[in-house]
């Protein structure tokens, strides 16, 4: 398969499930503790991979919200962030779209600007200096009330300019979509796009919720979509585009084996399905690793993986000159 894999290397990208707080490395991680003062619960960074081992969304969630802990200052959040985007790089990611979780900080003290503000300037800078593009996803924690919700959009006016979307992620389980029906109205009346996690570990029902109360553009993991024939049809007529994570599903244990993915007969069923790697620091691999994962355990063709790449940039929320522009680089990088 190593001919495959360089021929992934090769494709031109975009990511558009990615949370910034899941790219933080342990490195990184021990660098922000030493530089605010924070002592964290392991001794090493070897000792703090050891930790990753998760049954479910919940065991990664807990650490993941232990790790936002260093992150304190509007630099820690450039550094996060620049950091993303040299791997970025790495990866031939040309457009990313960023998500944030602003409840996680401002619940320590953090002030929302010092958040958003070091996210968007890395984010400029990565635009200026290395050239890609972004958009910027600020998600609602559902373990949180709509309330709570409601506060965080009200901060997020001053920035509104800078941010695309709203979405809604952390623990899927007895947080269904329709309590967020009343906040996801205000965030478009604003303006926003929306993006939903669901179908990782809810049921098809929470997809359906999605689309019918939160209206949402995309559908992030989606999973058990697969379940249900009437909504692959919905997903499939009015391309709804879903962004898959196969390295985190794999290691929440939301399927045994990659073999098991449901990527490739969503895309033999016409779902503008996608390649993302969620929380890369926590599951094991950036977005090369995701596309190469599935490509050895689905058996995936050259076209297959093309189809793959595209179909980021068709599902992604640039304007329709940007898309021509990527989907151009895309032929030119397989000679077509």
């Amino acid at each position: 398969m190593t001919d495959l894999h360089g021929f992934i290397e090769l494709l031109p990208k975009a990511e558009l499930h990615l949370h910034i707080e899941g790219t933080l490395e342990p490195g990184l991680m021990f660098q922000l503790a030493a530089r605010n003062g924070i002592k964290l619960s392991y001794a090493s960074e070897e000792a703090l991979r050891t930790a990753y081992q998760f049954e479910k969304l919940q065991d990664f969630l807990d650490i993941y919200y232990a790790g936002c802990s260093v992150l304190l200052q509007e630099q820690d959040f450039y550094d996060l962030t620049w950091a993303y985007l040299q791997k970025a790089r790495e990866n031939n990611i040309l457009h990313t779209e960023v998500m944030f979780d602003p409840q996680a900080h401002t619940s320590r003290g953090v002030p929302f600007s010092a958040i958003i503000g070091g996210i968007y300037r890395a984010l400029t800078d990565g635009y200026e200096k290395l050239g890609i593009s972004f958009r910027l996803i600020m998600s609602f924690l559902r373990h949180l009330s709509a309330e709570e919700g409601f506060k965080t959009l009200r901060e997020s006016i001053p920035f509104q300019g800078w941010i695309t979307a709203v979405g809604l992620d952390s623990s899927e389980k007895n947080f269904p979509p329709d309590l967020f029906a009343d906040l996801f109205e205000s965030a478009q009346e604003m303006g926003f796009l929306t993006v939903v996690h669901a179908g990782e570990e809810g049921p098809p029902e929470y997809i359906w919720a999605a689309l019918d109360l939160l209206r949402a553009s995309r559908i992030d993991h989606g999973n058990s979509a697969i379940e249900d024939s009437d909504l692959m049809d919905v997903l499939g007529i009015y391309e709804i585009p879903l962004t898959s994570c196969p390295l985190s599903n794999l290691k929440l244990k939301v399927i045994e084996k990659m073999e098991e993915h449901p990527l490739k007969e969503m895309m033999e069923s016409g779902i503008k399905v996608t390649v993302n790697s969620d929380d890369p620091a926590y599951f094991g691999g950036y977005l090369n690793d995701n596309y190469f994962a599935v490509a050895d355990a689905l058996h995936l063709t050259k076209e297959e993986l093309i189809q793959l790449a595209k179909n980021s940039f068709e599902a992604s929320f640039i304007t329709d000159g940007e898309k021509r522009k990527f989907l151009k680089k895309v032929e030119e990088a397989v000679g077509n």
